[in-house]
């Protein structure tokens, strides 16, 4: 199936690793002209910016920015301008953390709080204000939420609670900007297979430092959540974001769409 996403300049925040990474391949596959931030780049995403222009994807070119810098996003605003001749097809608002406490709610604090808002919600927030006048009647906003946003969890607490304000943006936006056909929907994935969960100072190795066990452990644990006994791939949770801003589905705003191997026990 052809997205029609040919000659679209798309914007993917938290491009460098994991669900951003993959959200980037993805809509390059489409032939979408891609702009990647973070904070700094890695290894994979210089690999995607040297690969730029081979035969039957288009171009990809990695910004760095801290999007927890009001400053930084202002800059970033000015430089898309320029270079997208202020037309921003795509807005894919992925840039997140979620750092485990396994200390309690106790041990979360004030800074804790305002750390883990401002990168899962404000960061949305703002990129999507900064660039909105780049973006055209017809264009896509395509925020990643998290299972975490409905089950929200002690462990992460902090950070479910970001991410439900951010499902309750994406709901409003979509409301707001329907009327000019720009669709805003959100991805609500369940535990993926990146670095973080996976990784070196990641959900499992933190939890299991905390708890006992290995990591191995915490991962077949949640491995048993999920009625698939799998984690999602980074790759799926990015064709779900090449979907979403796709034009093939023009009359699809406001939703959630969940991919959690059937974690989630409600309709």
């Amino acid at each position: 199936m052809d997205l029609r996403l040919s000659d679209t300049l798309a914007v993917v925040t938290g491009a460098s690793r994991g669900i951003g990474l993959a959200a980037a391949r993805a809509l390059l596959a489409e032939g979408a002209t891609v702009v990647g931030v973070a904070r700094t780049p890695t290894d994979e995403s210089r690999a995607l910016e040297d690969a730029a222009g081979a035969a039957g994807s288009g171009s990809f070119r990695f910004r760095p920015a801290d999007l927890s810098s009001p400053d930084a996003i202002a800059q970033l605003r000015d430089e898309l301008a320029a270079l997208s001749g202020g037309t921003i097809g795509v807005l894919v608002n992925n840039v997140g953390s979620a750092p485990p406490r396994p200390g309690g709610f106790a041990s979360i604090t004030d800074d804790d709080w305002l750390r883990t808002y401002e990168l899962n919600a404000l960061a949305a927030v703002r990129v999507t204000r900064a660039l909105l006048d780049l973006i055209p009647d017809g264009g896509a906003v395509v925020n990643v939420v998290s299972e975490n946003a409905i089950l929200a969890d002690p462990l992460v607490m902090d950070y479910s609670a970001a991410k439900a304000a951010l499902l309750s943006f994406t709901k409003s936006l979509s409301k707001e900007l329907g009327p000019r056909g720009i669709r805003v929907n959100s991805i609500s994935p369940g535990p993926v297979a990146t670095a973080l969960w996976l990784g070196a100072g990641g959900v499992a190795e933190t939890v299991s430092a905390a708890g006992g066990g290995t990591p191995e452990e915490v991962r077949h644990g949640a491995e048993q959540a999920m009625v698939t006994g799998r984690f999602t791939t980074p790759e799926e949770v990015g064709a779900l974001v090449a979907m979403l801003a796709s034009p093939v589905l023009g009359n699809l705003t406001g939703s959630d769409v969940v991919i959690d191997g059937g974690m989630r026990p409600t309709m």
